[in-house]
């Protein structure tokens, strides 16, 4: 159940200077129940925040403040944090006996399991801290989320994969081997531009980056597992662009042979037909296009031939990444954490240009 509250909760933006900030920013500076009283980042410091997002000029006197974690929680009802792990333990830190709630964009405390965190991230800095943590798939853990103190957004490419295989996964179908190819935009390398992510580099390439070694595979594995997945094997190849925003995931997993296209069709509309951000396509399959921009998600599949005592799912599946993959699902459980309808400030369509 929502509820109108008769204030507006006060929030800060940490990281506010990035992609996923200019997000953040764009959507809760019109939100009817949240006010954005601090933006901090770690440049721009005391420029008016149009000055990193030219889009926002005039819509907020807001000027970039230092991010200084032993502050972040003064005078606010909920922090949003769009930083590096380290930066995002010591705010956690810091708030620990302050009325405040988390959100916590970072991967610092997606994963239970520390030692997967170990092998992609290094020794966990506050391991006592993560059971704290909701993961925030509302397509999945919605009922925990509601009144959350706080919440781990998940990853784009988690997000992504995620609500592509999640319906086979609670219809008992996903079991052992899992493989996927994830093409992702520029802008989910962040603001700051590489070597690899320069645009005369980027523009018109494709190109891999770890292959089979992605931070984001330990996350996928155990949302999976959770929603009934039986001992996947997750093996994830990601590929990066010449797109801005986007990511297309497409899956390959093997069901029963008695698997057939009805069932497939029930465990998607099951899991989705209620969902206010995700939709399966009935005319065609999944394009990046057709959300970009927005907080929907796209999801859609094909049945193989039967191969011996196994029929092979491609799952397909696509997110804008700042979005349903960033931004746009912060704001989705900042929403349910506040006890406030999900959708607010996030129903347009996006979309073709």
């Amino acid at each position: 159940m929502t509820q109108s509250p008769t204030r507006r909760f006060r929030a800060a933006i940490l990281g506010a200077s990035g992609f996923a900030g200019a997000e953040l920013l764009r959507r809760l500076l019109r939100h009817p129940h949240v006010e954005v009283v601090r933006a901090c980042a770690a440049d721009h410091l005391g420029e008016p925040v149009w000055s990193a997002h030219p889009h926002l000029e005039g819509q907020t006197s807001l000027r970039f403040e230092a991010t200084v974690p032993e502050r972040a929680a003064d005078d606010v009802d909920v922090v949003l944090m769009g930083l590096p792990h380290s930066v995002s333990v010591e705010v956690v830190r810091a708030a620990a006996t302050r009325d405040v709630r988390l959100l916590d964009l970072s991967g610092a405390f997606r994963l239970r399991d520390l030692d997967a965190y170990r092998r992609h991230y290094g020794e966990h800095p506050a391991p006592e801290l993560v059971e704290s943590f909701v993961y925030g798939l509302p397509e999945l853990n919605r009922d925990r989320l509601r009144g959350a103190r706080r919440v781990a957004s998940p990853g784009c490419f988690a997000t992504t994969i995620e609500l592509g295989l999640l319906p086979l996964a609670r219809a008992g179908l996903l079991e052992g081997a899992i493989e996927v190819v994830g093409i992702t935009g520029s802008s989910g390398s962040g603001v700051t531009a590489s070597a690899a992510t320069h645009h005369p580099v980027r523009a018109g390439n494709l190109r891999t980056y770890r292959p089979l070694d992605h931070q984001h595979s330990p996350e996928i594995v155990e949302t999976l597992q959770a929603a009934g997945a039986r001992h996947p094997r997750l093996s994830f190849v990601p590929v990066s662009a010449p797109l801005v925003r986007g990511i297309f995931a497409t899956a390959f997993a093997r069901v029963p042979a008695s698997t057939t296209e009805a069932q497939l069709a029930e465990a998607y509309r099951e899991s989705f037909d209620d969902e206010p951000f995700v939709r399966v396509p009935a005319l065609r399959l999944p394009e990046v296009v057709a959300v970009t921009g927005s907080n929907h998600a796209e999801v859609g599949w094909l049945l193989g031939p039967v191969e011996g005592d196994t029929r092979l799912v491609t799952a397909f599946s696509v997110t804008d990444n700042l979005m349903k993959g960033g931004a746009g699902q912060a704001i989705q459980n900042l929403n349910l954490m506040l006890e406030l309808d999900e959708r607010t400030t996030l129903e347009d369509p996006g979309g073709y240009p």
